[in-house]
């Protein structure tokens, strides 16, 4: 299975006009796309269809629990069986709350960076790593898209200090073994001004919410 362009994640990947009985809808954030097309394409979880939400909501996260909602009321005729793709991802409980409202299930975990770890894992290490700053194999992709630019750091570079002025180190959390992401990250780290650690999660708690779902 192809997978897609990170710029093109904002769009339905199939046509779920009329979806057979018995399959489940993924409602997931764009910048996991890639990962759950994997995945599925891996597992042979061929009862699941995907569509995704724009990767961008994460620099609005008060924006996503309504447009998760949205997506649940419009695909909800096609697909009774729906299963939400994010974590809280900044929304204070409020996506949870969505979710449990409309009678979905949801990612658990704060974010993406501690599925992806393993929530239990990173749950004991953020208390050591409060100072990390972390990417994904989406982040480093999309670095000046989702970081460098709507911070203003490709205008103000001056700004860097003021905002990881209290950083140490970029960890990046890789999903797959790929060189030229790691030497992205590491580029990512040198402009931030930060050490660098690669550790490689793999797709952690996420492969396993999908198993259940």
């Amino acid at each position: 299975m192809d997978l897609p362009d990170d710029d093109h994640l904002t769009h339905e990947g199939l046509d779920l006009a009329a979806a057979p009985k018995g399959r489940v809808l993924l409602i997931a954030c764009g910048a996991l796309a890639r990962e759950i097309l994997d995945l599925t394409a891996r597992n042979g979880w061929d009862h699941m269809d995907l569509t995704c939400l724009p990767a961008i909501l994460h620099n609005h996260p008060d924006r996503i629990p309504a447009a998760v909602e949205q997506a649940v009321r419009k695909h909800r005729p096609t697909h009774p069986h729906i299963f939400v793709v994010y974590a809280d991802c900044g929304t204070g409980g409020q996506l949870r709350a969505t979710c449990d409202r409309l009678d979905v299930q949801m990612v658990d975990g704060p974010h993406c960076y501690s599925f992806f770890e393993g929530n239990a894992r990173f749950a004991t290490t953020a208390q050591e790593e409060f100072t990390a700053f972390y990417l994904t194999d989406f982040l480093v992709r999309q670095f000046d898209a989702f970081v460098w630019e709507p911070l203003g750091l490709d205008r103000h570079p001056q700004l860097r200090d003021t905002y990881f002025g209290h950083y140490t180190k970029l960890v990046y959390q890789a999903q797959t073994d790929d060189p030229a992401l790691t030497a992205r990250a590491a580029d990512c780290a040198a402009r931030l001004g930060l050490a660098f650690e690669r550790r490689f999660t793999g797709y952690g708690d996420l492969e396993t919410a999908l198993a259940k779902a």
